[in-house]
């Protein structure tokens, strides 16, 4: 049964190894990325926001410090929130992967390995950034809910670690996509001996 189920799976695949023609995880860890980087600079923002009045001031931009805070606590809740998709789709998409075996990326590993320590990192970056989510929420309504400035220097700094590790591990997503040709729809015609200029010129004109 398991046997049979795997090859009606396989059936439906397309020429990207994935039931549906654009991969989602990729779209989704884009849109992680984006929510948590701006989450961080509002945040600095709003922490530097002194020093920069005069700067608003002078340009005419009506500018609050809590406008800033607000941004930073909204964008890192929606991170914290968007990143459970981000992983269980990269899990699925993980799944139906089938790598080739005789390659190595430029870091020097294989496909497998690649696939290991981008698969652990994203459940570690989902783990990490709920609790700078939850750290947030702290500082916003309990530590400092009575004070114009709602974020520590502490925490800001680990949110820019946090954004070295998510390049490293974004940088494996790309290696797995461009070098080991994971859900890659061009790869995948290529190997198979097709032009994806003629296939996909093909499927437009449908």
């Amino acid at each position: 049964m398991g046997d049979d189920l795997i090859r009606q799976l396989g059936s439906q695949l397309g020429e990207n190894g994935l039931p549906y023609a654009i991969p989602i995880h990729p779209n989704l860890v884009h849109l992680t990325l984006g929510l948590f980087i701006i989450a961080i600079a509002f945040d600095v923002v709003g922490v530097l926001f002194p020093l920069e009045r005069p700067i608003f001031k002078f340009l005419a931009i009506p500018a609050a410090r809590s406008n800033f805070f607000d941004v930073g606590w909204y964008n890192m809740l929606a991170a914290a929130v968007i990143t459970f998709l981000t992983v269980a789709a990269g899990f699925y998409e993980i799944m139906l992967a089938h790598p080739p075996a005789d390659v190595t990326s430029a870091w020097g590993l294989q496909a497998m390995s690649t696939l290991l320590w981008h698969g652990v990192g994203g459940v570690f970056l989902l783990l990490f950034i709920v609790g700078m989510a939850v750290w947030r929420g702290f500082q916003r309504y309990v530590w400092f809910s009575d004070t114009s400035r709602q974020v520590q220097w502490s925490y800001l700094l680990v949110g820019i670690g946090i954004m070295a590790l998510m390049y490293v591990h974004g940088t494996l997503g790309a290696q797995l996509a461009a070098e080991f040709g994971v859900h890659n729809t061009a790869i995948h015609l290529l190997r198979s001996g097709q032009d994806p200029n003629q296939v996909l010129q093909a499927l437009g004109g449908l």
